[in-house]
């Protein structure tokens, strides 16, 4: 039997090297690795986990992401944020969280790891739900971001609702439908956010049952038309843990597109 794709969301990982707290709540805090190798300063990479927002999901099942980003040599935070379920989670609780822990992360990153973190802004890794974060923060502040890389993003707040993507999680998120809180649409949603500033690039599995592809497909093309500088890549055959898994066959082309935003810097 082919392997299960949620294994990697429970994997053992090696240990990160730092934690950091950019606030007060227990989940205002950031997990750091360092490079693995002896590498010239460079931008912080910020990861945003998945999880459809929900408390049940943290950034532990990014570990084994975040240990094999800093084995290619790259600083690396795993960014916690409140999440619906929580006191403080969903709107606008998560969304001020990502905003401040992104601004913040660099500085905190570079007393923690001296001399590997340069003063660049930082790239985003988001995936899933994260993938939706990353897109947001990088339309809302982009002087704080360098670069996004979405994978399998949630990039149509509106579209997802529609489709009950997982049960009702974007209505949790935000407290209500596009009908009820449109304001609050307005100034999330990615799909009504473009053009962005911020160089992006997208990748989505064309075997994604969790995030479907088509999502990505009309956000680039909607992005792409305003005048975004972004791109999508879609991985045939992939399905949606894939993406955030290094021993999968997308891993190559996960960490060739962080690379891509990465030397632009």
């Amino acid at each position: 039997m082919p392997a299960d794709p949620r294994a990697v969301l429970t994997r053992p990982a090696p240990e990160p090297d730092r934690t950091v707290a950019y606030g007060d709540h227990p989940d205002q805090v950031a997990d750091l690795r360092f490079p693995a190798r002896a590498v010239p300063a460079g931008p912080l990479v910020v990861v945003l986990h998945g999880g459809f927002w929900r408390d049940e999901y943290d950034r532990r099942h990014t570990d084994p992401l975040a240990a094999a980003l800093a084995a290619a040599g790259f600083p690396v935070a795993q960014l916690e944020y409140r999440r619906t379920g929580q006191p403080g989670g969903g709107w606008p609780g998560t969304f001020t969280d990502v905003l401040t822990g992104v601004a913040e992360l660099p500085v905190l990153a570079a007393e923690a790891l001296p001399g590997r973190v340069s003063g660049d802004a930082p790239i985003l890794v988001g995936h899933s739900a994260g993938g939706h974060l990353a897109l947001y923060v990088a339309a809302t502040a982009p002087a704080t971001v360098g670069g996004v890389l979405a994978l399998a993003p949630v990039a149509d707040l509106v579209e997802a609702y529609r489709r009950d993507l997982d049960a009702g999680a974007v209505a949790a998120l935000l407290g209500g439908g596009p009908a009820e809180v449109p304001d609050r649409y307005a100034v999330t949603d990615p799909r009504l956010l473009v053009p962005t500033r911020t160089r992006t690039v997208v990748l989505h599995g064309s075997e994604d049952q969790q995030v479907p592809v088509e999502m990505s497909r009309g956000f680039v093309a909607a992005a792409t038309t305003a005048g975004s500088d972004i791109s999508l890549l879609e991985l045939l055959g992939c399905e949606h843990f894939g993406l955030i898994d290094p021993e999968s066959a997308a891993w190559p082309q996960v960490l060739d597109s962080l690379r891509s935003l990465h030397v632009d810097h």
